[in-house]
């Protein structure tokens, strides 16, 4: 019975949201109110029944209901809660109805929290952010239906591949999607604005919320797949260049592109046409993503379907929406008009140096992406791996990370590029020593953990030289009291441009200074890794809740003292038959001990593999300090005040 309400909840949803997509934009064509106002309704009863629909799945998956078809593909009653709430999600039906609700979700919190919006804008947003509804409805009712019954229902279920059962995947889908949907509001915004023809510096304020609330979240997942791929694996990397990491990894630069170029909208009310665009390219970048992943053209463990058909109509969907913004983007190039004038050396022409090193480089991920799908188009195996990317897309996020700083202190409108240059000489003169000690420390190394730590430092004490720089003259404590009142936007710039830095420094330094060792072990064998002893001191085998797992016990220690007792396992899931490595790690802040072990060998003894990882927890540190910076730009109490103010101005702007 539950399973047919959320069936029916689904379908109610869609008639709902085909409503709310025509109604409010002939209403606000034609100026009638009342046909505008029924857009918040609309909303927020197509988020309810939405919301029931994936209710009642949940309650499916819980109680292990494997009359339904979904829940005996993905579940099995011995498997943790955890992983039975997961399992909604760890599918294509699952993944893409949980998609759907945050469309509905992202729509019904603009239609409640938008009381400052013209009435015209408000109802062309909703309307539009519906309209992305209706096209993923109609792809999960007619091609993806989550609620279909099996006949003769089995005894349980063939369980969720085990890959996905972990902390860190439960949690990384919806991050993602919060992401990729979060741009969603973005490309509303874009649209409606280009249909009004009416893009000012109050649309500028009210897009960046929206993108900064999508760059957090894409943010926080991609660190957690990162997080995942490093320790689930039993390979010890943290980004494979996979083309289902590229699909989140793209748009997520374009957001981060989209929200500098608002910030000139907003202040100078330049760059109308180029913010625009990303906030087209941003959205379908992220369409992209959902093709790649959802399409069959690439096999991955991230890779939820491969249904020809399916991406068919994906690639319609896609076509639709971005061709659709597209061609209105060339119809309404008039209306973009800048207002705002800015000399060659100013923050306007440093954001639009960052803009085009982070779109270029999301092209260049592109590019490598897809070139293996073209060369397959004309019967050609071509390879495309890290050497490429690395290769491709380093010298981008070199440029960057050196011109951030200088950035950041240069005034808006007409800038004085020495003044910039004084102020951050004690910030160069740190990296440069930085990365002297580095060189100095290692011997017969590559240049990449130098350089990668003079690059980190010289953004870190960038910012730090920056936001102290925004607290003006006079005595130390009264500087320091200033600095606690600065805005939040001001801390959230800080914040995420040090993340950055910080996981600079991460990257680069795992890279240029891990050490790797593959050995077979015997019982109570101790060898050396780096300056480590690694003893071997036992292997057993234990029982899981639906696994049966080979643990073994390693003993790690220093100069004869002892550091951690770690235990890598390596399991076998019955049910899939599937064996999943899990690693045991030692978490350090300047150094992680890593280690996997294998199968048994024929001569006795057990395959084991240990790692030395400098900095590699200063990855994700990075990361959660980039998203925090993130959060505290978006509460920004000027996004709140300034919204008043800001629609009665747009009211009055004609279009340009």
């Amino acid at each position: 019975m539950i399973t047919e309400l959320g069936h029916f909840a689904l379908i109610l949803a869609l008639g709902v949201a085909v409503v709310q997509t025509i109604v409010p934009l002939i209403g606000a064509h034609k100026g009638w109110n009342s046909w505008m106002e029924m857009a918040v309704p609309a909303a927020t009863i197509q988020f309810l029944l939405i919301l029931t629909s994936f209710l009642a799945l949940t309650y499916a998956f819980v109680t292990s209901d494997f009359s339904v078809r979904l829940v005996t593909l993905n579940s099995h009653s011995a498997k943790p809660m955890l992983y039975k709430i997961s399992g909604v999600w760890g599918n294509h039906e699952g993944s893409i109805l949980l998609w759907v609700l945050i469309v509905a979700g992202f729509g019904a919190t603009a239609a409640w929290f938008g009381q400052n919006l013209p009435k015209t804008l408000k109802a062309r947003v909703l309307a539009v952010q519906s309209s992305i509804a209706v096209a993923f409805l109609a792809f999960v009712i007619f091609t993806s239906n989550p609620f279909l019954r099996l006949a003769q229902p089995p005894f349980d279920g063939q369980d969720l591949n085990p890959l996905l059962q972990d902390p860190g995947l439960a949690f990384h889908p919806p991050f993602l999607y919060l992401g990729y949907v979060g741009l969603s509001m973005a490309f509303s915004f874009a649209v409606a604005a280009l249909i009004e023809g009416r893009i000012d510096a109050a649309w500028g304020r009210w897009v960046r919320p929206w993108t900064l609330a999508a760059w957090v979240f894409l943010t926080i997942g991609i660190a957690l797949g990162s997080w995942w791929a490093y320790y689930e694996l039993g390979w010890g990397g943290f980004w494979f260049w996979d083309p289902v990491e590229n699909a989140s990894f793209m748009p997520w630069l374009f957001a981060a592109a989209l929200l500098h170029s608002a910030i000139v909208v907003e202040k100078r009310e330049s760059l109308k046409s180029w913010t625009i665009l990303l906030a087209i390219l941003a959205f379908g970048f992220s369409l992209i993503g959902t093709f790649i992943v959802r399409s069959g053209v690439i096999t991955s463990v991230h890779a939820f379907a491969s249904d020809p058909e399916r991406g068919v109509f994906i690639l319609f969907i896609l076509l639709f929406f971005t061709g659709g913004a597209l061609t209105l983007f060339a119809a309404r190039a008039g209306a973009m008009e800048a207002k705002g004038v800015f000399g060659f050396v100013s923050r306007e022409s440093a954001l639009v140096v960052n803009n085009i090193l982070l779109a270029v480089s999301s092209f260049v991920v592109f590019v490598g992406t897809i070139w293996p799908l073209v060369g397959e188009a004309f019967d050609r195996k071509i390879s495309v791996g890290a050497p490429f990317f690395e290769a491709a897309f380093t010298p981008f996020m070199v440029v960057l990370a050196l011109v951030l700083p200088i950035g950041a202190m240069l005034p808006w409108k007409r800038a004085k590029i020495g003044r910039a240059v004084k102020q951050l000489i004690p910030a160069f003169v740190l990296s440069i020593a930085v990365l002297a000690l580095v060189w100095a420390m290692q011997t017969d190394k590559s240049a990449l953990g130098p350089i990668g730590m003079f690059l980190g430092t010289w953004l870190v004490a960038g910012s730090m030289t920056d936001i102290f720089s925004r607290t003006g003259r006079g005595a130390i404590a009264g500087r320091l009291s200033r600095l606690t009142r600065l805005p939040g936007a001001d801390w959230g710039k800080f914040a995420a441009h040090a993340g950055l830095g910080i996981t600079m420094m991460g990257i680069s330094g795992l890279m240029a200074w891990e050490v790797e060792d593959i050995r077979v072990a015997q019982i109570g064998e101790t060898f050396q890794v780096a300056e480590y002893d690694i003893t071997l001191e036992a292997v057993g085998r234990e029982q899981g809740p639906n696994y049966i797992s080979t643990k073994a016990t390693v003993i790690v220690s220093q100069h004869d003292d002892g550091i951690a007792t770690l235990y890598p396992e390596k399991r076998v899931y019955p049910v899939q038959a599937m064996p999943t490595t899990e690693a045991a790690i030692s978490n350090g802040f300047w150094t992680d001990i890593y280690v996997v072990i294998g199968d048994p060998q024929e001569g006795g003894g057990w395959a084991v593999r240990t790692f030395i990882k400098p900095f590699a927890n200063w990855i994700w540190a990075g990361s959660i300090i980039m998203a925090l910076g993130g959060v505290l730009s978006l509460f920004d109490r000027r996004f709140r005040v300034a919204a008043g103010a800001a629609k009665t101005r747009m009211e009055g702007v004609p279009a340009e």
